[in-house]
């Protein structure tokens, strides 16, 4: 069966294998895996400290492709995308020392993607570009139809979409963040996070299927 977090999932994952699964708290399905989620030796992380270039090309060729693949779908442009993926990888290179080991290594890099990502949206105020209430708050779960597994269908869709509703959807179902974990990332609620996520996978769901009757 075909569910919205494996249509939404980077194909980048696939490719990128070894990975382990996203932390999530929802218990009413499996989270989702992330693109990032690629097990890094430690024996790598020390070379990057030492400085060594050899080792921070291996993790620039490793995540060049979740890094992108997350800024384009949250800042829904390619030049964006490119910015804050170099941006990324900049603060990686400057501030590989200060990973602790706490969690993942992947987890860290990917909350510094996210926040260049989200950076540029505040700087835009994109950020306060929302879906209006419809009526119909937190009781839309369901997947959109399974022409969203064609990737071209899903990024115009998902262009369509108000940008804070277009982070809340990826975030949550590519990335596996809470409601919770997303309200601190975006500086707003948890309902705030729950209401986009019912309005945007309804809107969603009708794009696609627009996207869907005018290939056919």
């Amino acid at each position: 069966m075909t569910t919205e977090s494996s249509l939404l999932a980077p194909a980048s994952c696939m490719a990128l294998a070894p990975a382990v699964a996203a932390a999530d708290l929802r218990d009413d399905r499996a989270a989702p895996r992330s693109g990032f989620a690629i097990e890094v030796p430690e024996a790598l992380l020390a070379r990057a400290r030492r400085g060594e270039a050899a080792a921070f090309e291996q993790l620039y060729r490793w995540f060049e492709r979740p890094v992108f693949t997350l800024a384009l779908r949250l800042c829904g442009d390619r030049d964006e995308a490119s910015e804050a993926l170099q941006e990324t990888m900049l603060k990686l290179l400057r501030r590989v020392g200060e990973y602790r080991g706490s969690g993942p290594f992947w987890g860290w890099l990917r909350q510094i993607a996210i926040n260049e990502a989200l950076q540029r949206l505040r700087r835009g105020r994109r950020l306060d570009e929302t879906l209006p209430l419809d009526g119909h708050e937190f009781e839309d779960g369901a997947p959109p139809p399974p022409a969203a597994a064609d990737a071209a269908l899903l990024q115009r869709a998902l262009l369509v979409l108000p940008a804070a509703t277009r982070s809340v959807l990826w975030l949550y179902h590519a990335e596996g963040y809470t409601h919770e974990e997303i309200a601190e990332l975006m500086q707003r609620t948890p309902s705030f996070s729950k209401s986009q996520l019912a309005r945007g996978t309804r809107r969603l769901r009708a794009l696609l299927q627009v996207e869907e009757a005018s290939h056919v």
